[in-house]
């Protein structure tokens, strides 16, 4: 099936006209990008402590093996969310899924042969880091693609509903991934199944993408800077071109301009301590920092408190219960606290990090599985957010032209917190448990006070956008 040319060019689009929302099943095609991308990221996190323990190494060593691959995210998505304003968000879309495909499926058959004997532990943990480190090579370029897709195509009085079902996807993928990997284990694969398998689910996301999504050419000028209202904590935001805004008409018209001679100027260069975005930034690398700690020793803590180091396949199942409370509370939160609530990015921010410390709580001291379970699902909820919010905080911060440039910084943002954080707070919680947690509440509590202190409130990104 040939690519069809996009049905809503927006250089065809008068200045006063609404511009198109993005249809819905190309929405769920989005949202299945990324949650494949996501769910990648973190399966393993329900398989690789029962790994390790088969393997014979240290926990530290387990967390420490993929975080290459995170640090390789945090340098590259950036780049490639530039690529994506240049060559086109589709084609960005599709390298991260060959890089997460192709990691995915050597990642696994590097496993099975080391747990089969075939291969020593530290071979095998160094040639899986080698190919785990394509997922941060290549894989980093969906998530910053798809983001700047959806802000570029969005009014920005929907961008927040919008870049929350794509930010819960990815939040989603954390949390599910792990509760779905201890389903694959199967009969010969063993643990090494849910790896094959979501190499499987990342093949036919490549071809759905492939057949379903048009080809795209960026054009900054289309995307109505005269449509610049944000969505506000209220659901109260006004279009901007209600106001009829001559200096706003004549930008795009200018713009417009500029597209018909072929010629796009360039969005200005967006650097890292502009203090739009500064803080929002910094709240999402510290509260991501929070959730990566807390997924990285969710695995370890289930084997210990119910007493499974002996026979790590039997927790399995209490790894997966676990994980799928937390995943239903990521969905109550951004497909339904967040939209019915209308809930600006600041107010996310702070509810969820006070609900991420009173998890941490319940979880770090649990001794059974219910409160494990109830624990984990509440420090879920409040990432669940947390993660929107800071996301939504910074694509509001600036102008349309900056999309790609933000998404790609929220991207590395995202793939920091799990550079070390999975391995630090494994560190810590293998010393001691009220340690490990105690650092979690730390970097919420920090959250916090970044929030109430420094985070533009919704009433101000609606009046910087109106200017």
């Amino acid at each position: 099936m040939a690519d069809s040319p996009d049905p809503h060019p927006l250089t065809e689009l008068p200045a006063d006209a609404p511009q198109p929302s993005i249809p819905r099943g190309r929405m769920a095609l989005l949202f299945t990008v990324v949650l494949v991308s996501a769910a990648g990221n973190t399966a393993m996190q329900s398989v690789m402590p029962s790994i390790g323990t088969a393997l014979g190494v240290a926990d530290v060593w387990i967390s420490l093996a993929y975080s290459w691959s995170a640090l390789l995210w945090v340098g590259f998505a950036p780049y490639w969310a530039g690529r994506s304003d240049r060559r086109g968000r589709k084609a960005m879309m599709a390298l991260g899924l060959v890089g997460f495909v192709s990691s995915m499926g050597l990642c696994g058959l590097v496993l099975w042969f080391g747990l089969a004997g075939l291969i020593p532990p530290l071979l095998t943990l160094l040639v899986f880091a080698l190919c785990r480190s394509l997922y941060g090579l290549l894989g980093s370029a969906a998530p910053p693609a798809v983001q700047a897709y959806v802000a570029s195509r969005t009014p920005r009085e929907e961008r927040t509903q919008a870049l929350s079902l794509i930010s819960s996807s990815f939040g989603l993928g954390t949390v599910i991934g792990p509760a779905l990997a201890p389903l694959m284990i199967l009969p010969f694969l063993g643990l090494t199944g849910p790896f094959f398998a979501f190499a499987l689910i990342g093949i036919v996301a490549m071809i759905a993408l492939r057949l379903r999504l048009p080809n795209d050419e960026p054009r900054y000028a289309a995307r109505g800077i005269a449509y610049d209202a944000p969505y506000g904590g209220s659901g109260a935001g006004r279009h901007a071109a209600d106001r009829e805004d001559e200096h706003a008409h004549d930008a795009t018209k200018q713009l417009n301009a500029h597209e018909r001679s072929g010629e796009l100027p360039p969005a200005p260069r967006l650097a890292w301590t502009d203090p739009r975005t500064r803080p929002w930034l910094l709240s999402g690398l510290l509260g991501g920092h929070a959730q990566a700690m807390m997924l990285g020793i969710a695995g370890f803590l289930v084997l210990d408190r119910l007493g499974l180091r002996d026979d790590p396949m039997a927790g399995a199942g209490p790894v997966s219960i676990v994980l799928m409370v937390g995943a239903f509370a990521t969905l109550l939160a951004q497909w339904g606290l967040i939209p019915v609530m209308h809930l600006g990015p600041r107010i996310s921010t702070l509810s969820g990090m006070l609900l991420g410390v009173i998890g941490a709580i319940l979880f770090g001291t649990a001794t059974e599985l219910h409160g494990i379970a109830l624990g984990f699902a509440i420090a879920a909820l409040g990432f669940g957010l947390f993660r929107p919010g800071f996301t939504a905080g910074a694509s509001l911060s600036v102008s349309r032209p900056e999309q790609g440039q933000v998404s790609g910084k929220v991207a590395s943002i995202n793939g920091a917190s799990y550079v070390y954080a999975p391995a630090l707070g494994v560190w810590l919680y293998g010393h001691s448990d009220w340690i490990g947690f105690a650092a979690i509440i730390g970097f919420c509590v920090a959250v916090m006070v970044i929030g109430w202190t420094r985070l533009d409130s919704d009433a101000v990104l609606m009046a910087r956008a109106e200017d």
